[in-house]
């Protein structure tokens, strides 16, 4: 069979105490990564991937470099085996990691916005408290009723359509609360997420007004290969529009479920996720809907890929 290939970076809600440990070991190049993302936020990010704690990893304006560093040194391992995708995409804070691997971002200018990324919307959640919700088993449009009945009372949004029945919430304490207890009438269920902030939601407006300037003193190169965004749901080729989505995109929506389905009408029928954990692969599969899909493949670096990708030993899965 022949493949087209996606290369999907993750983002928040990946991370994990020991994660790059094997890769930064074993592979240079991605250990001179994440000592750079140290330099740049002046966190000793090597110590908190590999000995935590977990709940200061979790913190947004940690993360955010760490994850990043761990995504570009996969994204490293891979190019070093001379293999290349057809499109790529990231999930959320991911989208950094996929700017790079499209050519957009070079990884210095990436690390450094990813660090001032995380530190003001750590700023913003202290200023504007609250946090998210994963709510499942119902479709998106009774997600959207729930938001739709609670918007009058509480500042709440859908941060994330993750997948069928996946729908990230986001917003104001009440409200997710109430938001919850309306899911579970209908049948949902529902998971408090372990993050910061109420990120891609209203609350994070004067984070997207504040982030703008970082944006505007970087640049933007056309992408040599297509990059589906989170808040269009489809490719995008001009600079101008990549460079006003990354200022749109942390107070807006991700779109991910619509991104993985347009890719799959475009003919992508086989997946690697470049970086820490299995998340996207877990949501891919719900997306697929029972269909097995015809290749899904994780590379972190645990082993050195082989030329071919789909041969992965580090996660492969079918």
């Amino acid at each position: 069979m022949e493949y087209r290939t996606a290369w999907l970076f993750p983002g928040q809600g990946s991370q994990f105490v020991g994660m790059g440990r094997d890769l930064c070991s074993g592979f240079p190049p991605a250990a001179r990564i994440l000592e750079l993302a140290s330099e740049l936020s002046g966190l000793p990010l090597a110590r908190y991937c590999w000995q935590g704690p977990r709940e200061l990893l979790d913190r947004t304006d940690v993360l955010q470099p760490a994850v990043t560093a761990i995504n570009l040194g996969c994204l490293a391992l891979l190019r070093e085996s001379d293999v290349a995708p057809d499109v790529v995409a990231g999930h959320s804070l991911g989208e950094y990691s996929a700017l790079c691997a499209a050519g957009v971002l070079q990884t210095e200018d990436a690390l450094r916005l990813v660090v001032e990324r995380g530190r003001i919307m750590q700023v913003e959640a202290r200023t504007h408290p609250g946090g998210m919700l994963a709510v499942q088993g119902l479709a998106a449009a009774q997600v959207d009723e729930i938001v739709l009945s609670l918007r009058e009372r509480f500042t709440l949004s859908i941060a994330n359509y993750n997948a069928p029945e996946q729908t990230v919430l986001s917003g104001e304490e009440g409200g997710l609360s109430a938001a919850a207890v309306l899911a579970a009438a209908r049948g949902g269920r529902t998971v408090r997420l372990q993050v910061s902030g109420a990120w891609h939601s209203p609350l994070m407006q004067g984070a997207r007004e504040r982030f703008a300037p970082a944006i505007d003193r970087v640049r933007f190169d056309a992408p040599t290969i297509p990059i589906y965004l989170n808040t269009a749901a489809g490719p995008q080729s001009d600079p101008a529009r990549l460079r006003e989505a990354m200022r749109a995109q942390i107070a807006q929506p991700v779109l991910w479920l619509q991104v993985v389905q347009r890719m799959i009408d475009d003919g992508v029928n086989e997946f690697v996720e470049v970086g820490p954990g299995k998340v996207l692969r877990g949501l891919l599969r719900k997306i697929w809907s029972g269909t097995a899909p015809n290749r899904l493949v994780g590379v972190d670096g645990r082993r050195p890929p082989p030329r071919h990708v789909p041969a992965v030993a580090a996660g492969a899965d079918r």
